[in-house]
């Protein structure tokens, strides 16, 4: 697909391919090494919508063994960004400014979370605040943790000509 942001279109090409998925992983680790610390999956991409899955180490346990709360929102803010960037017109460019998270149930097992845009991503010819919606669930399906991330999302500046 032409049309497709970069992002999803390497998604894509990697996600046909054995292990790619995990490979694609890793590359966004590579490109923001932060998310490294939690070992993300990322399981399916597409316009509007971005699934991850975290394993549930010792590394990002807390002091109850459950997985600690900045790990469900580095997973929070990972999956929104992988959406958004994904799913972002050409000429648009996006940074989170902000989120709210509540904490539902203790974090046990793998952790899976979604995220998908509470409003339509568009092209503007002005910034716009979007609010993302992230639920994290356990490996039965219970909710644990939800979040809006909230995404400032604006025109490209236009790049000098020359030099």
């Amino acid at each position: 697909m032409p049309d497709a942001a970069p992002l999803l279109r390497l998604y894509r090409r990697f996600a046909r391919l054995p292990l790619g998925r995990w490979l694609f992983s890793r590359a966004l680790c590579f490109k923001a090494p932060y998310f490294a610390s939690i070992h993300p999956t990322v399981l399916a991409l597409e316009l509007g919508r971005c699934e991850a899955r975290i394993p549930h180490r010792r590394s990002m346990q807390n002091h109850l063994g459950s997985v600690h709360a900045i790990a469900l929102c580095n997973l929070a803010e990972l999956c929104a960004g992988v959406m958004v960037d994904a799913s972002i017109p050409p000429g648009m460019r996006w940074i989170p400014k902000g989120m709210t998270v509540q904490y539902l149930k203790k974090a046990m097992g793998p952790q899976t979370g979604i995220a998908q845009p509470a409003q339509p991503i568009v092209a503007a010819g002005a910034g716009y605040e979007l609010p993302v919606r992230v639920e994290v669930h356990d490996a039965g399906g219970e909710p644990t943790f939800r979040a809006e991330v909230l995404m400032w999302v604006s025109p490209k500046p236009a790049r000098p000509r020359g030099g």
